[in-house]
């Protein structure tokens, strides 16, 4: 079973399918008897000194009457509507992970404990046919599975623990939602967060409302085919959170955590705004699912499901995925404000500190007239930095405009005198930046020392002797403007 193309969590999600669907199954008669109206199922991943991985429920056990069936190759069970659905999950997951692995099982009002191990290598070479069951005496009450995973091809070690818990919260959200299961992992319970959404102004309209951009999703294709479920836009674009989880039967099937569906028929390309911000729940009904249940058998039917998709997506009141392109050119001043400040302060910091030797270094010859400033547009940050040269003082100076009529991406200007003032300044409602460059001070920061270098590579090379110093810098503008903004 290890040629199967399972991710860790995947393969962990067959043994909590199997839990769930013992609980649902006997729920009722749970209830009835008195027991507690909740699942719990819990994960322990190992440690250094027990590496082994143990799943463990409180569900209703393994009959008698199913105990064969349940460990007998591709034996689907009578009840094929749950997620337990093709009667080989739990053995291929088990010897996907393991060499050996056993479980231990009790049945609501049998009395009986019944465990089976499962020697792979033994097995194989004495071919083993029959497995024997060791069972004990227990109390009618008792209820669970215990399924222990050991000699372990790899154990899980730390991101992948880490993802395997983000996984399985996410693949199992409908039912963490619903309070009645709850699935602890090494000790702590799961939850999932949803993103938040967006609310905010239609993008035609920039003075109008405030709109939260999240619609319920309905469409019937035919021959048994449906989906339903909503759609939205997150209220910060993410580059791995983003994407369509795609359900069946409650369960997550594709679209796990930072692994969302993301078609370039409906989210275009990596670099787009819809690809960072349109998220949503999708339950399919009426298709088909890989054995491993990571993923749809589509059978031709993702052309068609996209094209409904999409048109749903963009239909008025609410088209989303214009917005969702659109919107970014709307960031509010306060939001810019903050990245900004943070990231000019931090940028005339390092000038500071480092950039007078640099400049010495560069400069070889007498100063050379450099261009006047052009009048100042209107800025909203600025920075200083002074450095020492040649025994006298320089004033950096780093801003970041939002005026829309500054034109170039980034602007330096020199006054020549004998207090020497340079100012670069990069245009934050520049196309290039608009479409690139997030908010935060992280995401502006490199820009900003851009922009810097630029000014003083620029003067010390006008001080070296080198004539029209700034055409580098104004080749660079225009392709950034004409070329490379898209």
């Amino acid at each position: 079973m290890r040629h199967l193309n399972y991710k860790p969590w995947y393969a962990l999600a067959e043994f909590v399918d199997n839990s769930i669907q013992s609980f649902v199954a006997n729920r009722e008669t749970l209830i009835d008897a008195g027991y507690s109206d909740r699942l719990k199922v819990e994960v322990f991943l190992g440690s250094e000194s027990d590496q082994r991985i143990v799943i463990r429920d409180n569900a209703c056990g393994i009959s008698e009457q199913n105990y064969e069936r349940a460990f007998k190759p591709a034996a689907a069970p009578p009840d094929r509507s749950g997620l337990s659905e093709f009667g080989m999950g739990m053995k291929s997951a088990a010897c996907w992970f393991a060499r050996r692995w056993k479980v231990r099982t009790a049945a609501l009002g049998e009395a009986m404990e019944r465990t089976v191990i499962f020697d792979i290598a033994s097995i194989v070479e004495k071919g083993t046919e029959e497995l024997e069951v060791v069972s004990r005496p227990v109390p009618s009450t008792a209820h669970f599975t215990e399924i222990i995973l050991e000699d372990l091809y790899k154990a899980p070690q730390g991101r992948t623990r880490t993802k395997m818990r983000a996984h399985l919260a996410s693949i199992y959200r409908v039912f963490l939602r619903q309070g009645w299961f709850e699935l602890v992992v090494d000790g702590v319970p799961l939850s999932y967060e949803s993103p938040r959404i967006l609310v905010a102004p239609d993008y035609r309209d920039p003075s109008g409302p405030a709109i939260q951009w999240r619609r319920e999703i309905h469409f019937d294709f035919g021959q048994g085919l449906s989906a339903h479920g909503f759609a939205a836009l997150r209220e910060k674009g993410s580059t791995a959170d983003a994407g369509f989880a795609l359900f069946r039967r409650g369960r997550l099937i594709e679209g796990s955590h930072d692994e969302g569906y993301r078609p370039e028929a409906v989210f275009g390309r990596s670099n787009s705004y819809r690809y960072q911000r349109l998220f949503g729940e999708l339950e399919l009904e009426g298709f088909e699912v890989s054995h491993t249940k990571d993923g749809f058998r589509w059978d031709e039917n993702e052309v068609g499901f996209l094209e409904l998709l999409r048109e749903e997506l963009n239909a008025e009141p609410l088209p989303m995925l214009d917005q969702a392109e659109e919107f970014r050119t709307l960031r509010s001043r306060d939001e810019l404000s903050q990245g900004a400040d943070a990231a000019a302060a931090r940028t005339a910091r390092a000038v500071e500190l480092s950039a007078g030797p640099v400049v010495e270094r560069l400069t070889a010859s007498s100063p050379a007239n450099t261009p006047q400033p052009d009048k100042e547009p209107p800025t909203f940050i600025h920075r200083e930095a002074v450095i020492r040269f040649h025994g006298a003082d320089w004033t950096v100076l780093i801003e970041a405009t939002s005026d829309p009529a500054v034109g170039d991406c980034f602007t330096v200007t020199d006054s020549d005198r004998q207090q020497r003032r340079i100012e670069a300044r990069i245009a934050l409602n520049h196309p290039f930046i608009r479409r690139w460059v997030g908010t935060s001070a992280d995401d502006i920061e490199p820009y900003m020392r851009i922009a810097a270098a630029l000014a003083l590579a620029e003067v010390c090379a006008s001080l070296a002797g080198v004539s029209l110093a700034g055409t580098i810098r104004r080749n660079m503008n225009e392709l950034l403007s004409s070329a490379l903004s898209g």
